[in-house]
């Protein structure tokens, strides 16, 4: 009993509150389950880290509370983007067995050794991508193919926070689709966003894309520090401003301009779609085709072992990270 007892036990992160990384996150031993009916269990080589993670680790914007619970994470183990070996399947599930390599989109629980995730999120992992490279893929891939909804070959395209985790993907993915794509970077990040493939690059910092005398079909709005007002005289009359970033308020964080942005939505030509990504195997099996075809290569700026998990939290906010940033778990 005892020996059946040690293998379902895991090494993991737990948040014990809302609050800074470094105080509310432990690297700990904690229960691991089994996997229930339509689920697997995937064992975890490595996770990234987004800007999700922050709000469900500080508990900022408050609003966020509502869904992850009210005082402390009604699920302790935080981390999203997985990367890894299944190695059992639960009931009912045909389509995946153990030994296959695997990328996916946990709720949470991703930064642990292992993790159990529902198989219909679950997708073979990229070929010619290691598992570092694939962790980076579900949630910042996902969203960037969610903003990117709809491009077609010959639209301009201008992504705002090109050099980040999701910046990174949407660049890439709009030039596979046959956009001409503008990247909007600080001035260190313009060879990065340059290197992605982007036809021009804006160093914020001397320019401002909202009052030039180009005007794009689509806007991608992943920072959030331009009034919609000011985007939207970036677009042709009918373009298209998605609006994916955090920011905002510490109670509601970015909804008010979500809110302002389908109220305007009513009175203009343009059309300005806040994007709620979704989870989901064919995202993961598109961006697996993008990844094998060598249109798309995340961009990993700095890998930490899980044990690191506060600091390199701590990192993103503080340092602005560009591209993904990974936990790698041994």
């Amino acid at each position: 009993m005892s020996g059946e007892t040690e293998t379902r036990i895991m090494q993991a992160i737990v948040q014990r509150a809302y609050g800074s990384p470094e105080t509310v996150l432990d690297h700990r031993t904690v229960p691991r389950r089994a996997p229930r009916a339509g689920e697997v269990e995937i064992r975890v080589h490595a996770s990234s880290l987004n800007f999700a993670d922050v709000a469900t680790v500080t508990g900022r914007p408050s609003l966020i509370r509502a869904v992850t619970g009210l005082r402390a994470p009604k699920r302790p183990v935080p981390g999203k983007d997985v990367a890894g070996t299944v190695v059992a399947v639960g009931a009912g599930v045909t389509d995946l067995e153990p030994g296959v390599d695997v990328f996916a989109e946990a709720v949470t629980g991703a930064w642990a050794q292992y993790v159990c995730v529902p198989a219909s999120v679950v997708a073979r992992a990229p070929a010619n991508l290691g598992f570092a490279e694939s962790a980076t893929l579900p949630l910042a891939g996902g969203t960037a193919l969610d903003c990117l909804a709809g491009v077609r070959p010959g639209q301009a395209v201008l992504v705002n926070g090109a050099s980040g985790g999701v910046g990174t993907f949407a660049v890439q993915i709009a030039k596979a689709l046959g956009a001409e794509v503008t990247g909007v970077c600080s001035g260190r990040n313009v060879e990065l966003v340059r290197g992605l493939g982007a036809d021009h690059v804006l160093d914020y910092d001397r320019s401002d894309f909202t009052t030039g005398a180009h005007r794009y079909d689509l806007v991608v709005d992943l920072v959030g520090n331009r009034s919609l007002a000011a985007c939207r005289r970036a677009l042709t009359p009918h373009g298209t401003l998605a609006l994916s970033s955090g920011g905002g308020g510490a109670v509601i964080g970015p909804m008010g301009r979500l809110a302002r942005a389908v109220v305007v939505n009513l009175v203009v030509g343009q059309h300005l779609r806040p994007v709620t990504a979704t989870r989901s195997r064919a995202k993961l099996e598109r961006l697996r085709e993008l990844a094998e075809a060598g249109l798309v290569t995340p961009a990993v700026e700095r890998t930490y072992p899980l044990s690191d998990a506060p600091e390199a939290l701590r990192r993103l906010v503080a340092e602005h990270a560009r591209g993904k940033t990974v936990l790698t778990v041994a």
